[in-house]
């Protein structure tokens, strides 16, 4: 662009056109499953420039990202509406721009989220010719605002209590996690940023709960829908069921057994109850009345008859299930595992509504509840200290997010009327 040449005071100033380069985020603000508008303007028409993104996640480690837009006729760039010609990625993505991110040393193998559900800030660079013009910032937000955190430590329970703002009571969801252990928080702030009061609860490697995932008394998440029935801030006394991986297993075993389970939302579950994890791989994960219940090894031989006491018996579930599955999960098999699940159930002629969402390039991230850096190399587990590899493309783990979230949001809506 040819500068419009100003004297002022004895001084030069150069203004491109009839405005100087401007770079907007749209809203400056966002809860971590939303999107924003990433805009440029002030630009010759079709004039190539490349738009940067850049964070610091809750580890220390950079993070970034960049794509190159051709500006319209009226020299703007809209990356909520355009794809980019060439960058980080390729596709029309309104936050293309974060969950592309890489990580800026190769010795980072995953993005770690910021502490205590704090916000992820987010920097925006507009660069003409390699030179930066203009800036913007994002705040993503994990957890809404005016959301109240109690611990909990009553009868033994051990977790956290998010409750949406307001005197009114809320439907609630218990959340548990799998096989990393700890309190489940970041699901359950999503569903209580939403409206839904929820548990995040932990049941080992945690204070003084187990240090593994060996012989957990049910007896326990059974406390623990009692304790949600006498909590004032929830209403009624049925509640849905969240849980990942282990967890989705376990969500899966408790909608089959207690009525105070109206919905159940298991994401890459298993459709038998697995071995203990992760300190070996021989003893039951689960107990009930004391007794274990029967399991398979995994990598063992999976003989018809120990599948099928092992299997979950989901048709006793007394309200709707969604699975979220991976097609390319590397950790186990999910995709066919919520497959059999759904067979299981039409076979049951199971009274309720059930879906297996699947998704062909997601891994054992599937489904996750946010849009971040979608980039991973291989996972080390908390409990065991191995590494893992779980599976799926940075396009296909994003993909299953975007579609899923809404999804689950609107199955918990008709499912706790």
């Amino acid at each position: 662009m040819k500068p419009k040449l100003l004297l002022t005071c004895g001084l030069f100033t150069f203004v491109y056109g009839l405005a100087a380069q401007t770079l907007e985020v749209l809203p400056s603000r966002v809860m971590a499953d939303e999107s924003a508008a990433i805009r440029a303007a002030g630009l010759e028409p079709n004039e190539h420039v490349v738009i940067r993104a850049e964070l610091t996640d809750g580890a220390g480690a950079r993070w970034a990202a960049q794509a190159e837009f051709v500006a319209g006729a009226s020299g703007a760039v809209d990356a909520s509406r355009q794809a980019p010609v060439t960058g980080s990625y390729k596709e029309v993505s309104a936050m293309g721009l974060i969950w592309s991110m890489l990580p800026v040393s190769k010795s980072v193998q995953v993005y770690t989220a910021i502490r205590d559900l704090g916000p992820q800030p987010i920097e925006f660079h507009l660069l003409r010719k390699n030179q930066p013009v203009a800036g913007a910032q994002l705040e993503q937000v994990t957890l809404a605002d005016d959301v109240r955190r109690l611990l909990v430590s009553d009868g033994g329970l051990r977790g956290v209590f998010l409750v949406p703002p307001g005197g009114d009571r809320h439907r609630a969801v218990l959340v548990i996690g799998g096989s990393e252990g700890g309190v489940p928080l970041r699901r359950a702030a999503w569903l209580a940023s939403h409206g839904y009061a929820a548990l995040a609860l932990a049941y080992f490697r945690y204070q003084d709960l187990p240090a593994q995932l060996e012989s957990i008394p049910l007896e326990y998440f059974q406390r623990a829908l009692t304790w949600m029935a006498q909590r004032p801030e929830i209403s009624g006394d049925r509640f849905a069921v969240m849980g990942g991986s282990r967890g989705g297993e376990l969500a899966l075993q408790l909608g089959s057994m207690f009525p105070r389970i109206a919905a159940v939302v298991a994401y890459v579950p298993s459709n038998v109850r697995v071995a203990a994890c992760c300190r070996n791989s021989g003893g039951p994960a689960w107990t009930w009345t004391g007794l274990a219940l029967p399991y398979v090894i995994p990598g063992g031989r999976r003989l018809p008859e120990v599948m099928a006491r092992a299997a979950i018996e989901v048709e006793k579930t007394q309200g709707p299930i969604l699975m979220i599955s991976g097609q390319d999960d590397h950790v186990w098999p999910s995709a066919e595992m919520a497959d059999d699940v759904v067979s299981r159930l039409k076979r049951a002629h199971f009274a309720f509504s059930f879906e297996n969402l699947k998704y062909p390039h997601a891994g054992h991230y599937t489904g996750r509840p946010d849009i971040i850096p979608a980039w991973h190399g291989r996972i080390r587990n908390p409990t065991s200290g191995r590494e893992v590899d779980t599976g799926g493309s940075v396009k296909g783990d994003v993909e299953s997010s975007l579609d899923s979230m809404p999804k689950v949001l609107e199955f918990l809506k008709r499912a706790l009327l």
